[in-house]
């Protein structure tokens, strides 16, 4: 998706409070059927996200390791909880 162009569109709602996302709309977030969407309203502002990639999408977006060396999910959980250990010895170690 390319968030630097703009769509200007409009919809109406139904007496179920239902609407149709318009076509110029879905196309440019690319949102297919199924695709979730999350609604947030703040301040009077409501903000809707298409949440149309995955996690798995942005694999190797980074490029290669610095060191040359990729590491698993489970490797990563493991730094990660390593990590938060010894935060928590030296917090309350004192």
């Amino acid at each position: 998706m390319n968030s630097v162009f703009q769509v200007d569109a409009s919809s109406s709602v139904t007496s179920k409070g239902q609407t149709t996302i318009p076509k110029s709309v879905r196309d440019a977030l690319g949102i297919k059927e199924g695709t979730p969407l999350r609604w947030r309203l703040k301040d009077g502002v409501l903000v809707v996200t298409a949440k149309t990639k995955r996690l798995e999408d942005f694999a190797g977006l980074l490029g290669k390791p610095p060191n040359g060396r990729q590491v698993d999910i489970e490797e990563m959980n493991q730094a990660v909880l390593d990590e938060a250990a010894d935060r928590f010895r030296r917090k309350t170690s004192r």
